[in-house]
């Protein structure tokens, strides 16, 4: 048997078993798939670091893209929590076609609330940056505002491309997308070296709009393969459409609320020492690492399977799933915390220290980065409870944790911050997600107690 033939063979052999072990083995795919890409993703921004250090240049673009990070996040991350459970149950009880015809119809909605959001953030940009950037010299602030313009398009693109890797990961497709997301950190670096002699920080933008746009063509091309159309057609409101729109609305609701906290963390910044924004995303840079290839890698693995489970209305198997990973997430990254916030430093050091980025930024940036350390059990098993809720098609239980979350965090940035500069906002959105993983825990118990009673009954 050739290599070729054998690793499709033995991954359906581990994959047919139980559903713990399936979502084990998801979760692992897709986590290894995510430590490639952002293995790529890292080189970049070591990369950017040496090109513009922590400096004006780096914090434009940082502050020049929170806001269309912001509308991709909350409109467009969204909608894979909404679609995924609705098209799941829609192709299990209705057939494929008209899951197409869901899918059809999410393309439409997607592609006209983006338009529309890029629309108005355009117009409301020379409002809105200055005073997210209120400690901003002016120069500062008109580069700013420019590569805030050139980075608008992506909204859409992004958003086009949150849209089809849903339906892909809806059938438990997951190579593919995490392949095409290679592009984006590839073509970005490729720019910085290039062009960013000639350009400056623009190489970075340039390198970013144009990963973006070989990454929506070639998941194109990945849904051709799988069966799917990109196909944007509108066949009215049915039963599917209302679902998906009904579990839509309040996750985007909690998202903007949730994702505000970030601008919220940004502004803060800005008013402290020049580089503290910049400080506080590369005190991010590997926690987000280890979170995007643990927890977003099980949440992307989980949903499609958690959702399934609902559709059959297994509530049994579902509490002992969700009691299981629980465990084992606690098992795994309590050690890693712990080393994290040791290692914090000389991590720092290997991965940043070199070019502009000085001796002096290394220490600024280990000290936010240990505090962002602490949020690493709390946020995935956060993540964990957020897809379980989207599969049991109740988002609307999200509302009321993102709530809390937002009061908490301007809380403790004020107060951090003052005894503890930058590194107190780092701290106080690893206190955030220590309460809301508190919170959504007692929520989902409870809702899946009474939905089981009332299967029993």
């Amino acid at each position: 048997m050739s290599w070729g033939s054998f690793i499709p063979a033995r991954w359906q052999q581990l994959s047919s078993g139980s559903v713990n072990r399936r979502i084990f083995n998801a979760a692992m795919l897709v986590g290894a798939l995510t430590l490639g890409t952002k293995l790529v993703a890292m080189g970049k921004e070591m990369l950017s670091a040496a090109a513009f250090g922590v400096g004006d240049a780096m914090d434009a673009f940082l502050a020049a893209y929170v806001l269309p990070a912001y509308a991709i996040s909350v409109l467009a991350g969204q909608m894979n929590a909404a679609l995924v459970p609705v098209f799941v149950e829609v192709r299990e009880k209705e057939g494929a076609e008209s899951a197409q015809r869901l899918f059809s119809g999410a393309l439409v909605l997607s592609f006209a609330v983006l338009a529309g959001a890029a629309v108005l953030l355009g117009i409301a940009a020379p409002v809105i940056l200055p005073w997210l950037c209120s400690g901003f010299a002016p120069d500062k602030m008109h580069l700013t505002l420019q590569l805030f313009y050139l980075l608008l398009p992506n909204i859409v693109l992004s958003g086009l491309v949150v849209n089809c890797e849903s339906a892909l990961n809806a059938g438990e497709k997951f190579l593919l997308p995490q392949l095409a997301a290679l592009l984006v950190p590839l073509l970005s670096m490729a720019s910085i070296w290039i062009f960013a002699g000639k350009w400056g920080v623009h190489a970075l933008v340039y390198g970013f709009v144009a990963g973006v746009v070989g990454q929506l063509a070639l998941i194109i091309l990945a849904l051709k393969k799988r069966g799917l159309r990109f196909a944007p057609r509108w066949y009215g409101v049915d039963s599917g459409v209302r679902r998906l729109i009904a579990q839509y609305l309040p996750a985007v609701a909690a998202s903007a609320m949730m994702c505000s906290s970030d601008l919220i963390d940004q502004s803060m910044a800005s008013t402290l020492d020049a580089g503290s924004i910049a400080a506080l995303n590369y005190g991010n840079k590997l926690v987000a690492f280890a979170l995007v290839v643990g927890a977003t890698g099980l949440g992307t693995a989980v949903l499609p399977f958690f959702s399934k489970m609902v559709a059959a209305g297994k509530w049994d198997e579902l509490r002992h799933t969700l009691k299981t990973y629980v465990g084992l997430i606690l098992l795994v990254t309590i050690p890693l915390t712990l080393a994290g916030m040791w290692l914090s430093k000389p991590l720092v050091a290997l991965f940043f220290q070199r070019g502009h980025f000085t001796a002096e930024d290394t220490s600024l940036v280990a000290w936010v980065q240990a505090m962002f350390m602490l949020k690493l059990p709390f946020y995935t098993v956060t993540i964990l409870f957020v897809r379980m809720i989207s599969s049991m098609q109740a988002n609307r239980l999200l509302i009321w944790g993102t709530v809390i979350s937002g009061v908490v965090n301007i809380t403790f940035n004020y107060v951090l911050m003052k005894s503890m500069g930058v590194a107190g906002i780092a701290l106080s959105t690893s206190i955030v997600y220590a309460i809301l993983s508190v919170f959504l825990g007692g929520v989902l118990w409870s809702r899946l107690r009474v939905v089981a009673k009332g299967a029993v009954a």
